[in-house]
């Protein structure tokens, strides 16, 4: 039997980040006149484009720049990175480690460049255990649209049902789940509904509980 594939999403599932995009995007429209609630905020995780500068224009109006806004919540991110750092999420260096000694192929897609993403997984430590790592500026469309796990998929030589996808927004998860991945929900800032419960393969509290998949 053919061993499966691990494609994990980046933010909130394997580094402790999307709590900071939650905290930072509501600053950055705040200092150009604009009002974010909670609730929006948790909407944006893993929207990739060009569904978040859509989504804004339909929020605010046709004249929002969502470049200015997106560098002015990037540099907020950044500034809380360089002084206290990125932590990894409950599990994640065991599971990576566990898969490495099966000779599970590992990789990423995420909606970050692969610059920070680079820059994200070297301060964490956890760099070595990927086979590739796939961004959303390698695809015409971010999450929730198919690309980037269709293309993750094409580029590990493995057919979208032998893949598991790791999410923990919704936003990811329809991703995986349009491309044909069985998706395993792991939930960081909130828990899984009816939106997308059906597209979910396996819930867990904790990402060290996908050995059981194995």
């Amino acid at each position: 039997m053919e061993k499966p594939a691990f494609i994990f999403d980046l933010d909130g599932t394997l580094i402790d980040t999307e709590k900071l995009y939650r905290k930072y995007w509501p600053m950055a429209l705040a200092d150009y006149g604009y009002e974010l609630s909670d609730e929006r905020a948790l909407m944006l995780r893993s929207l990739g484009r060009p569904f978040a500068p859509r989504q804004f224009k339909d929020w605010y109006g046709e004249d929002f720049d969502y470049n200015l806004i997106r560098q002015r919540r990037k540099e907020y991110v950044e500034g809380h990175i360089e002084k206290y750092g990125i932590d990894l999420r409950p599990g994640v260096k065991e599971i990576l480690t566990y898969l490495r000694d099966k000779n599970i192929t590992v990789a990423i897609a995420t909606a970050t460049d692969p610059e920070r993403t680079a820059k994200y997984l070297e301060m964490t430590g956890i760099s070595e255990f990927f086979t590739d790592i796939i961004c959303a500026t390698m695809v015409e469309h971010g999450k929730p649209a198919p690309d980037i796990y269709k293309y993750a998929c094409e580029k590990l030589n493995k057919k979208p049902s032998e893949c598991f996808a790791v999410e923990d927004a919704p936003n990811g998860v329809k991703s995986a789940y349009s491309a044909g991945l069985k998706v395993i929900f792991i939930p960081d800032q909130a828990p899984s509904d009816d939106s997308f419960k059906s597209m979910i393969f396996a819930e867990f509290d904790n990402i060290w509980e996908l050995h059981q998949l194995l």
